[in-house]
């Protein structure tokens, strides 16, 4: 599908938001869980992205008593000076919400079997997601997440007239579980390897954005989700700052080691800048660029 290309500055600040890349593992290899965002959606409508949205106030508000881990502890593993406690811990509470609401996963080890439906009709009757966990007498479990990067949208976005502060974990895929999508923000989930969504992207079968691309990239150089979630554990959650330009008239998003980028050197191995060309971003080097 093509992308609409943003020209419109942005002066308010990006709105602190979580994101969640589902992993599991099967025969062919390591999938992601990617949701088609509904067509009529103010934000990246019809393009494919992982599970998330933006942080809400009820996030925030979460006790330590309600969390396995203490909103200090998840503050500090974002690795963000500035980030108080309440947001920090707020952030994981976000994923998790997220996660289930648009695809039906509770990230939640040795989940009985009625207590997705239980907690959507939790939900539905208006108790927020940490009190209806609550309610239902379970704890938070942030120990499923883990942090991989924050991206945060330049003033000229690239395909929104919003920004956002994203913070990217990953997570395995719960046992038991089945992804489902809500049909109001979500009309599609799908388990993809990294591979065949950077391929069906590739095609034009799919949507994806910058964020969804690169992250893909990198997913491409592992072999497993325990390899993954090794690598998170192993190092701080990568910053990642889009530096937009435009070149010979095409929209250039620069990325850490590149040239047009203040940062030097490099976040990760793979492209460090995509080309907005053919209705869509491009990494030089073509679709074997994105695949290493």
């Amino acid at each position: 599908m093509a992308i609409e290309l943003n020209h419109q500055e942005v002066l308010t600040p990006p709105a602190p938001s979580a994101t969640v890349m589902v992993l599991r593992d099967c025969p062919h290899g390591l999938e992601v869980l990617m949701v088609r965002r509904h067509g009529n959606s103010k934000v990246l409508g019809g393009v494919h992205v992982f599970p998330g949205g933006k942080l809400d106030v009820l996030d925030c508000q979460t006790s330590d008593s309600q969390l396995d881990q203490s909103a200090e502890t998840l503050a500090a593993s974002l690795g963000e000076v500035m980030l108080d406690a309440a947001t920090g811990a707020g952030l994981y509470v976000a994923a998790l919400r997220e996660t289930f609401e648009e695809c039906g996963l509770l990230l939640h080890r040795e989940l009985p079997p009625d207590v997705p439906a239980d907690l959507r009709r939790h939900l539905k009757d208006g108790l927020g997601f940490a009190a209806a966990m609550a309610q239902l007498g379970l704890t938070l479990q942030t120990r499923c997440l883990k942090p991989w990067s924050r991206w945060i949208t330049p003033r000229v976005p690239s395909v929104t007239n919003r920004r956002f502060d994203a913070r990217f974990f990953v997570a395995l895929a719960p046992a038991g579980q089945e992804a489902l999508h809500d049909d109001h923000e979500v009309t599609e989930t799908v388990w993809l390897t990294p591979e065949a969504a950077l391929s069906r992207y590739w095609s034009g079968e799919l949507g994806l954005v910058p964020a969804q691309i690169l992250s893909l990239s990198q997913l491409v150089r592992y072999a497993t989700a325990a390899d993954v979630m090794s690598a998170a554990c192993a190092r701080p959650p990568l910053l990642i700052q889009p530096e937009p330009m435009e070149l010979e008239g095409q929209r250039v998003m620069c990325y850490p080691g590149d040239p047009g980028h203040p940062v030097k050197h490099p976040t990760w191995s793979g492209p460090t800048r995509l080309i907005f060309r053919n209705n869509r971003f491009e990494p030089e080097g073509g679709l074997a660029a994105l695949l290493g």
